[in-house]
Parts: C-alpha cells; structure tokens; sequence
C-alpha cells in the first residue's frame, strides 16, 4: 500500500505547534520546526494493526491531524518497517491511524511520533539570523537567508551559494535592498498569530495572518497572504535555475505583494535566472486561467458552478522574465487559484480540507482564506496537500 508523504503541511492550531509573534527570532523558530527537525513529540501507549489500519493509542490531544505526516520512531520486532513517514488517514482524541500491509496484531517497542519536517537543512546561522537550503539532489539547492532579528518581519534573501552566514553570490531579490519582507505580526508582543505551511523537499509555501489569533483565522476573518520559496515545477527538463522566492517589497503588514494568491503584477515575485541561465534574478509575473485573487475571482462564474457543483481550479504560472516576451517558466507546484466567486463564503478563512474529484480524486485540497493582511480575506488559495507535487 503505497501513500505519498512527499507533501506536507502544519497548522498554528495544531497542539504544541511553534509559536510565530511579533518578537525577535520567532519566525525562525517556525522555520527550523517545520523545514528541519518537526515538532510535537508525543508518546505512543501501545500500536495495534487490525485489518490493514494501523492504530496509534495515546494518552492526551497530540499535534496530528487528518491527513497530516508524521514521523513515527521506536517500533520494533515485525513492525519495524513502519518507523519513518507516514500520512494519518484520522487524527482524534486517543488515537491517530493510517494505512498499512502488516498482518493483524500488537507492536513492540518504545513508540514516538511528531509531525515530520520536510527534510531541509540549516546550512548557516547565527543569532535570530538563519541560511536553509533543500537536501534534495534532484533540485537547484539554492540558499535562502532569512533575517529575523526584528520583532515584526523577517528579511529574506535567495543566494546562488554561500560560504557563511552573510556572505553569499547572487543574492535576489535585486529590486528590494536586504531582502523581501515577511510580515509576522502588526505590532510587538508576545501573543501568536495564525500561519499555515505547506511543502516538499524543494519548496515550501509560507502563509502567515499577521492581524489574526493562532488559533483560527476564521474567528476574525483577516487574510492570510502567503508566498513561495523554492524550486518551480519547470517547463524546462532538469531547470538549474528554476528557484523562486516572493514576499512584499515594504515593511506594510498588509501589503500582499508577490502574495501567489493574489498578485498581479511583478512585484515582489523573483526567479532565480532565466531559463537560458544568462545574468542574474529577474522579476517575474503570475498568470492564471482568471484575475484578481483566488476565489473571488467570477471568470468561471460562481462557486459552486451550476452545471455541476463544480469547483475549477487553474494552475499558477510564473513567467521567465517578462510574461509576453518569454512566456511562462512553469508552475507553482501544488497550489492553485480558483477563478470562481463566493469560495470563501463557503470554506471560511481558517484552512480547510476538502476532498478532491475528477483530476484530483483522491487528494485532499486545503484552502487557506487570503487578502490584504490589515482586512478581512476575501477569498481563498488552494493546495493539494497530499499529493506528490513533483510527480
């Protein structure tokens, strides 16, 4: 029985998960958990297989949720094969289960499980200031610098290499001095704010509501904005320069540039090269099958359609360089925009499950609500979280 666990996603409201506020350092923290070591450990009471479905009993809430990947450690003896990922099929109180082919019968050992990090690395740091690069051989292995020694908003910067913590060649984006923007949190304090993050080993997609609670974005409404860092799923067979990374050009919370959900134009969107490899960073565009943001976009009419109930979803394309000169360099992997009205009315702005059809039968697509960050949302992003998005 074979389950994709390449893609995986975390959530603010998961129990235990890292906390990102208005301080000094927090978003580093969030980074570390869900791209490099996973977070919420918990302690497994005893496992038991029972007609293909593998029950984890614990004692207590635990981070896991449907549909979630966790890293599972410590069985021994006939059920060892299991440690290592594994996607959740149910996450409730007392248990979590996924699939399995092991026979009937009780495991051994002394069993953990956390939600599993993507697998990078934090090549280079120092205080509040962190490098991470994907460890996956098959991608660009850019570097990504990530400054978050202020108390509302990370700096990030991507580098074609590094030698140290600040010294770097390459380093986009080149219209933005010291690096996009990250919004965090609207003022300093200590109190959370709502993120969602969802990835693979060669990118991540980051969303943070930086006027909302960490426990539900639908509780207020505001948007989330939420911006990629990683490699595109290229048109170009074995792209070396395809990395991508986006975030707003002014230190404005509620400034949604380069928003993959919602902006239009090039700003606060950059490419790594182009495909040709001459130069360096170039600014780029989005292009989808509609306009305006995800979800309350009416080019395909209401959601749901009326023909069918159906939900349309377009992919989102980046352009290599200028869109009418040199057309698109390939999609944003996983996530798309839905060029329907009225999306968030019914998902809401807190993230949501929903399982696919047609194309997509057999994912889960989470929508997040997103907008301006100073506003409520007014309309919603889709991912496919369980699918292999390189596939």
């Amino acid at each position: 029985m074979t389950v994709s666990t390449a893609v995986k996603w975390a959530v603010s409201s998961m129990t235990g998960a890292p906390t990102l506020n208005g301080t000094a350092g927090s978003m580093i923290t969030l980074l570390d958990a869900f791209l490099v070591n996973g977070f919420g450990t918990k302690a497994v009471d005893s496992a038991t297989v029972t007609d293909g479905i593998c029950r984890l009993a614990i004692t207590g809430a635990s981070a896991a949720m449907d549909h979630s990947v966790i890293q599972l450690a410590g069985i021994t003896g006939s059920g060892v094969a299991l440690n290592g990922l594994q996607r959740l099929k149910t996450a409730a109180a007392g248990y979590v289960e996924f699939p399995c082919d092991l026979p009937d019968g009780a495991l051994t050992g002394t069993i953990t499980f956390k939600i599993a990090p993507l697998g990078w690395e934090k090549v280079f740091s120092k205080t509040n200031v962190a490098v991470y690069r994907s460890t996956d051989p098959a991608g660009t292995r850019a570097y990504y610098r990530v400054d978050d020694t202020q108390a509302l908003y990370a700096r990030v910067q991507m580098y074609e290499a590094m030698s140290d913590v600040d010294t770097g060649v390459a380093a986009a984006p080149q219209s933005v001095s010291g690096g996009y923007y990250w919004y965090k949190r609207q003022s300093a304090g200590a109190t959370g704010v709502y993120w969602v993050l969802c990835g693979d080993s060669r990118g991540v997609l980051v969303g943070v509501a930086a006027h909302a609670s960490s426990t539900a974005a639908a509780s207020n409404g505001y948007g989330t904005i939420c911006h990629p860092m990683g490699d595109l799923k290229s048109y170009r067979s074995g792209d070396p320069w395809c990395a991508v990374l986006s975030g707003a050009p002014t230190a404005s919370f509620g400034d949604s540039s380069g928003c993959i959900f919602s902006t239009q134009g090039s700003t606060g969107l950059t490419l790594q090269r182009v495909s040709a490899g001459l130069g360096g960073a170039v600014q780029v565009a989005r292009s989808v099958s509609g306009t305006g943001v995800s979800g309350a976009d009416a080019t395909l009419g209401p959601f749901p359609s009326r023909a069918d109930n159906g939900f349309r979803l377009s992919k989102i394309a980046l352009s290599d360089g200028a869109m009418a000169s040199n057309g698109p360099r390939g999609d944003v992997p996983g996530v798309y925009h839905c060029p329907q009205s009225g999306l968030l009315a019914s998902m809401g702005a807190d993230v949501r499950l929903t399982p696919g059809q047609g194309d997509f039968a057999g994912a889960q697509l989470l929508t997040i609500g997103c907008g301006g960050g100073s506003g409520a949302a007014t309309g919603c992003g889709v991912v496919d979280v369980t699918s292999d998005w390189r596939a």
